[in-house]
């Protein structure tokens, strides 16, 4: 090991930032460079591909083979530069002051170097408990990576007891957020000029029907979460499940019923609220609503389709986790956000699981996306008191 050459967490993130991995695109030359340099320690990797192998997940174990360990996780997709007025190349990592720019340099680019930059550090010492790196693909279009990344894991390595996941949080601890589904609902109308429109099936009409429905329920949550208890209970702004359409299209003319339209529905609950009974309860609503356009025309239908459905992660007053990250940052206050994260889907597999991560979340998404000196070094403290932790 003594030849292979170590590098600084700025000197990864300036290989990671140049690589293009806005969701759309491939990320394989990114988990090539990862494998590459893991592969010169001598770690062994397993990648994961999806569906199109043009992109894949990867993740190694460092250390002993036994449980009990650790997982760093970061996501490799960043959100796309288009429309946004950069004063910097987003994909070419460029220091101003203190400060380091480029897409992806906050969210989350930032963990992940500091964390591979660390790897000749799990390597010198003599870790007790393991070390897992795992890097996901496709977190920013639904957490639709990480599920079968975990179920890799699982098969393949010893099981550790929690993940960290490095979202920026200004390495503050995030214990919570909320769960997040996407919803494409498409309504199949039928054309008639509108003169005749009691013979006809406006798509658009309906769709707005289904619109009004879940605006309804979101009036609804919000006026339950005005409640003395709710308002004790729920630490999310907003403090309620939100049911959201942020984008439509369909209808040929003003004078024609729409044959065609599709909206787009994004519904984030709060811990303790299911997911899969809000689901269903749209859907009741789509069904009733059906039946009463085929009534008019029977060809016409509505279908749901699920897109992506990520859990909450909740709340671990006594997790491991947690407790790891607090006694190392020193963070005892109590943060949640809206986002969402592979937390929840962690948990869900049987890990304990928090967030944490250098960087502001105010930066992220943001033209000139940057993340400060000082958070980096936070970062590499954060992971080499991690390393001392895990060591003998």
């Amino acid at each position: 090991m003594n030849n292979v050459r170590k590098f600084t967490s700025v000197e990864i993130l300036e290989k990671l930032i140049s690589f293009n991995t806005v969701s759309r695109n491939s990320n394989l030359e990114l988990i090539d460079f990862v494998d590459d340099y893991l592969g010169s320690f001598n770690i062994k990797t397993f990648r994961v591909f999806d569906s199109t192998k043009q992109k894949a997940a990867i993740y190694a174990h460092i250390g002993p083979k036994c449980s009990g360990g650790i997982v760093l996780s970061g996501h490799s997709d960043v959100v796309p530069v288009d429309g946004q007025e950069w004063s910097t190349d987003p994909f070419v990592l460029t220091k101003k002051g203190d400060k380091f720019f480029g897409r992806g340099t906050c969210d989350m680019k930032g963990f992940i170097a500091c964390a591979l930059s660390a790897v000749p550090k799990m390597l010198e010492v003599k870790l007790s408990k393991p070390i897992q790196i795992a890097i996901s693909y496709d977190e920013e279009v639904g957490c639709l990576g990480a599920p079968h990344m975990i179920k890799s894991m699982k098969s393949n390595l010893p099981i550790a007891d929690l993940a960290i996941v490095g979202e920026p949080t200004l390495m503050k601890v995030v214990n919570s957020h909320k769960g997040i589904s996407l919803l494409e609902t498409e309504v199949k109308g039928y054309e008639v000029h509108s003169s005749l429109v009691n013979k006809g099936v406006s798509a658009v009409m309906t769709a707005a029907k289904l619109i009004s429905w879940l605006e309804n329920e979101m009036k609804k949550n919000y006026e339950n979460s005005k409640t003395s208890i709710n308002k004790l209970a729920s630490p999310f702004d907003p403090p309620y499940t939100t049911l959201h359409v942020g984008k439509i299209s369909g209808g040929t003319a003003a004078n024609i019923t729409a044959k065609d339209c599709s909206f787009s529905t994004d519904i984030r609950v709060v811990p303790g609220e299911s997911m899969f009974d809000w689901i269903e309860r749209y859907k009741e609503e789509v069904s009733k609503v059906e039946k009463r356009i085929k009534a008019i025309n029977p060809t016409s239908y509505i279908n749901v389709n699920i897109k992506s459905s990520t859990p909450g992660c909740k709340p671990e007053p006594e997790g491991i986790a947690e407790n790891l990250v607090r006694s190392i940052t020193g963070d005892n206050t109590t943060n949640v956000v809206a986002y969402g994260t592979e937390g929840g889907q962690f948990q869900e597999a049987g890990y304990s699981a928090v967030i944490c991560g250098p960087g502001n979340i105010e930066q992220a998404h943001q033209a000139n996306e940057f993340i400060s000196e000082l958070q980096i070094k936070k970062g590499e403290s954060f992971i080499k008191e991690i390393i001392s932790r895990q060591a003998v």
